[in-house]
């Protein structure tokens, strides 16, 4: 690749391409040691395995990350973090976190998920009927009666999480550069607006390379992740600096756009809209320098851009799910995979000292990790399937 191409431009360019071809054999092994095989499938079967292209396209993302600066990670690994501290097990037909479900619409698989009330209240809606959303039976036999087509167009208005295989973006990054960047701070500083798994991540790998990392939280709508395991957020969360702010009060609310104006990089996984809310503007950040990061589940621009995603769906989407019979793959797999993306992505872009907005999608990077067109070999009894495990802090290496 030409040097004048800038690191950013290149991996945007490898991007356009599938993840590389790996031996089916040395894919299964990846797979098997990774911990999260164990988390693909059902709990009363054995694990299954995925295709190719999703070990090879995260191996080929941490050596990004380590190639541009980060920290050595093990990219198939980062899928089963979360369970290795919150005890999951695999469903088969249900997430991990037991929120999401692959359900069959009348021309084919969706994935409903009810991440938060507001989600199972609005059931009724999706499908224009009155019946009751804790009565699962009738909700599968409704949706059967609808179209996945008809079913998005109305997810999509009404804020609900549904996962629709091929209404992915078609790319999983779009980037947009920006000004030149006078010059930056000393560490680099990055505020960081993301909640949940996949910008927290982006945040944590960041700080491992020698950023300094300012989470931003809305005292009225704190991170969703603190009301799950203690031990995930603070893995994903540690050694970064917290300001909690009310977002009605004009002081705290000059205090976010004074660090906004300072920040190197601008990690946030809002809607365009929520963030004029709040009087930011990524366009005018990035033409004075900024490296601005927005992670949303079907990018900022597209058929979908107004939807809303969760990991879980997020993937299905991408296409990433199992056949025959349909099942969910790891646990989120879109979060993390796209956190390791946007931080390879961000250590690009500093190196090219310009502001770049990176519009990243979750569905988008699954996609393209299910690209390939490899088949892993199938495992045998002499395939050795070890437990998800999380990285020790530091070195960004998963502990024994």
């Amino acid at each position: 690749m030409a040097e004048d191409l800038g690191a950013l431009n290149e991996l945007v360019l490898e991007l356009d391409r599938p993840p590389p071809d790996m031996d089916p054999s040395r894919a299964l092994e990846r797979w098997a040691g990774s911990g999260a095989m164990v988390l693909t499938g059902r709990a009363d079967r054995p694990p299954r395995v995925v295709p190719v292209s999703l070990v090879s396209g995260l191996d080929l993302l941490a050596d990004w990350l380590t190639d541009l600066g980060g920290p050595k990670v093990d990219g198939p690994a980062l899928l089963g973090e979360r369970a290795a501290v919150s005890a999951m097990r695999p469903r088969g037909t249900t997430s991990l976190g037991g929120d999401a479900h692959l359900v069959d619409a009348e021309d084919g698989t969706v994935c409903l998920n009810l991440a938060r009330p507001e989600d199972l209240a609005s059931i009724p809606a999706l499908l224009g009927t009155d019946l009751d959303p804790t009565d699962w039976l009738a909700v599968r036999r409704a949706i059967t009666r609808r179209r996945r087509e008809d079913l998005t167009e109305v997810a999509d208005l009404l804020g609900i999480p549904l996962g629709v295989p091929g209404t992915a973006a078609d790319k999983p990054a779009l980037v947009r550069q920006g000004g030149s960047r006078p010059g930056a701070e000393d560490p680099i500083l990055v505020v960081e607006f993301g909640s949940l798994w996949a910008a927290p991540l982006c945040g944590g790998l960041l700080r491992q390379a020698g950023c300094r990392v300012v989470k931003v939280e809305s005292s009225r709508r704190p991170d969703g992740a603190r009301s799950g395991s203690a031990a995930f957020f603070d893995l994903l969360n540690a050694g970064k600096e917290s300001v909690v702010i009310d977002p009605m009060v004009d002081a705290e609310m000059a205090l976010v756009r004074r660090l906004v104006d300072r920040a190197d990089v601008v990690l946030e996984a809002s809607r365009p809209r929520a963030l004029r809310h709040w009087g930011l503007d990524a366009d005018e950040a990035v033409d004075r320098g900024t490296v601005w990061v927005s992670i949303t589940g079907y990018g900022r621009t597209g058929q979908r851009s107004g939807g809303v995603a969760f990991g879980d769906d997020a993937a299905v989407s991408g296409g990433l799910l199992l056949d025959d019979p349909r099942e969910f793959v790891a646990d989120a797999v879109a979060d993390p995979s796209t956190g390791l993306l946007a931080a390879a992505m961000v250590l690009g872009a500093l190196s090219d000292a310009r502001g770049s907005l990176i519009d990243l999608s979750l569905a988008g990077t699954s996609q393209w990790l299910r690209s390939g067109s490899g088949r892993m070999a199938e495992p045998n009894e002499n395939t050795l399937m070890v437990s998800p495990r999380i990285r020790t802090q530091g070195t960004g290496e998963p502990s024994s």
